[in-house]
């Protein structure tokens, strides 16, 4: 899977959990940047990401990324193991 694969996946994520067809997965976005990017859509996130990209992430792992750049970077090294 290519990274603007990932991009695009993630964009579509977004734009539904959030229900905002014009965000965009860039890799500097962050929670911070999004006002409704709350704990409860985190984890919305993370399971539909999961769901979309066949791979199971670890608390430990989540707790390390600062943004979505850092989630497409988890995301490749998981889809190649």
């Amino acid at each position: 899977m290519t990274e603007p694969e990932i991009y695009d996946g993630l964009t579509a994520i977004l734009r539904q959990v959030f229900d905002d067809p014009d965000i965009t997965a860039t890799p500097d976005l962050s929670a911070q940047d999004v006002a409704e990017w709350d704990s409860f859509n985190h984890i919305n996130i993370v399971v539909a990401s999961e769901m979309r990209f066949g791979v199971s992430f670890k608390s430990s792992e989540l707790e390390e990324l600062k943004n979505v750049g850092d989630f497409v970077s988890l995301i490749r090294t998981k889809k190649a193991a």
